[in-house]
């Protein structure tokens, strides 16, 4: 098993509070738990940037792949920093990587992806990243030098 990536590894932070609800049987924070944190994060994002009505946007990107890898538990009541980045922006796709850590913690207690494809709301067919919508996700690009310092010059 690969290492987890460090904070410095993600553009954006939202934070979340575990629930008593999302722990198991085991006392830790159930797998099914960690894409809702994906997706909670992703939405949060593209809200709060003014790109997503979810009541009313005629253009809405749905999930058609997503993963996760483990690496430490998490459980109620801990409170969560949840890391995005956009690896890949495509015509009518983007892939997001997230980073779900323990508030403070510099290493990912779990990672993964998730892609959205953009689809027109009625039809359900792929349409072009809106203007708005790209630009917001590039924003959460890491430079092209990555997530150490800028080059010299």
């Amino acid at each position: 098993m690969r290492a987890a990536k460090p904070s410095t590894s993600y553009v954006h932070f939202t934070e979340l509070t575990t629930r008593w609800m999302d722990n198991d049987a085991y006392g830790h924070i159930n797998n099914v738990m960690y894409y809702s944190f994906f997706d909670t994060a992703v939405n949060a994002h593209l809200i709060s940037a003014g790109c997503l009505d979810i009541q009313n946007s005629a253009i809405i990107g749905l999930v058609v792949e997503t993963g996760c890898q483990f690496f430490k538990p998490i459980a109620f009541p801990d409170v969560l920093s949840v890391g995005l980045q956009v690896a890949k922006l495509g015509n009518s796709s983007v892939r997001y990587e997230i980073g779900i850590f323990l508030k403070g913690e510099e290493d990912a207690a779990a990672e993964g992806h998730f892609v959205h494809v953009y689809v027109d709301r009625a039809s359900g067919k792929p349409v072009p990243i809106p203007d708005k919508v790209r630009k917001a996700l590039s924003s959460l690009m890491l430079p092209s030098w990555g997530p150490s310092k800028p080059p010299s010059q």
